[in-house]
């Protein structure tokens, strides 16, 4: 990288840099500005380039729901933070920690820009202050990974454009579990009683009367656990911030989260499972990612879509039962397996047009 060295963040929002005599170089001068999407001012600041640091940290948190709007993104994170204070303030540090991460080892200034840093360190602080009793340790081991996850993430895109399918939230879970499981040589880091019980997968419990009221309450729920959270209304916090950035991500979100939980429900899953939205999360980001322009529109591509739904539902129930004798969580690990599975099937079929070059 050629220019300036002499900021953390000035790399990362500087186009060009000052001269010795503190001169604009190459004529250039700051500007404030914003756009649909976030803060879009140019300039070699300080003010600037912390602003732009800034607006890249809410853009990885809105990348959690792959949506690139750091207007998103400071609603995700109001709605966490109306569930919990602690979780809060795990998604600010964790997205902060690898995005600085990141421009410290200077990745693909765009890429950084766009939060495609972020949102992996964010989901993994806030699952780990989650899982572990809090403490100035768990905070300092949850900031750590969520660094580690950046590095992780650049090995991972690495391997997946090979085959042109996104990198997900794949760094996140394997970062996690990599972490959760380290754990239980070290002392100084107790569960809490969010990490699955190591136990023989036990049989579904007794079904329970699902009602209306349930129904909705799991749909927002299912959006608010995306960020670990039981919380209809930060679930309805959460639907805002997709809808301003995209009519397309909040349908398919509120739909992928209505068919994981009807899937779950049609197969007998216990009622508070249905309520407390885990069977709709995962299910919410496939919807997300299989409605987000890959393939042109038509009517096979819906229930291509739809049956990637109804499958991300099913793996999960696997999935989880699998990691319960581990006492591990399945995590977003059911929505980046279906996604992958069905992007890379999809070169197969001839009635899917993929659109993604274009």
């Amino acid at each position: 990288m050629q220019g300036c060295r002499h900021g953390l963040f000035r790399w990362l929002y500087a186009e060009d840099c000052m001269s010795p005599l503190g001169h604009r170089a190459g004529g250039k001068q700051s500007s404030w500005q914003f756009n649909s999407s976030g803060f879009a001012g140019e300039g070699d600041s300080a003010v600037l380039s912390l602003f732009g640091f800034l607006d890249s940290v809410l853009r990885g948190i809105g990348q959690v729901m792959l949506q690139n709007n750091s207007f998103t993104g400071l609603l995700f994170l109001a709605g966490v933070f109306y569930s919990s204070a602690a979780s809060g303030w795990a998604v600010l540090l964790g997205a902060t920690a690898s995005t600085a991460t990141a421009v410290l080892l200077e990745v693909d200034r765009s890429q950084v820009r766009d939060g495609l840093f972020g949102f992996n360190g964010a989901l993994t602080a806030v699952a780990l202050a989650l899982f572990f009793e809090p403490g100035s340790l768990v905070w300092s081991y949850a900031v750590f990974a969520a660094a580690c996850s950046t590095i992780l993430m650049a090995a991972v895109v690495r391997l997946t454009e090979t085959w042109k399918i996104p990198a997900l939230t794949a760094p996140f879970v394997v970062t996690t579990l990599c972490f959760v499981m380290a754990s239980a040589r070290f002392r100084g880091l107790d569960p809490t009683s969010v990490l699955p019980v190591a136990a023989l997968p036990a049989p579904a419990a007794a079904g329970g009367a699902v009602t209306s009221h349930a129904v909705v309450e799991g749909v927002l729920t299912g959006l608010a656990q995306v960020f670990f959270q039981g919380s209809a209304v930060a679930g309805l916090i959460l639907a805002a911030g997709l809808l301003i950035n995209s009519r397309t991500a909040f349908v398919a979100a509120i739909l992928g989260s209505l068919g994981g939980l009807l899937v779950a429900w049609g197969l007998g899953a216990a009622e508070p499972s249905i309520r407390s939205g885990l069977f709709g999360f995962n299910s919410a980001l496939t919807a997300i990612a299989v409605s987000g322009g890959r393939f042109a529109p038509s009517s096979v591509s819906f229930v291509y879509g739809t049956v990637a739904v109804a499958v991300t539902a099913v793996v999960y129930a696997a999935v989880s039962g699998a990691l319960e004798p581990l006492g591990l969580p399945a995590l977003t690990s059911p929505f980046v397996l279906v996604v992958w599975v069905f992007l890379l099937a999809s070169n197969m079929f001839g009635r899917l047009r993929d659109t993604s070059a274009a």
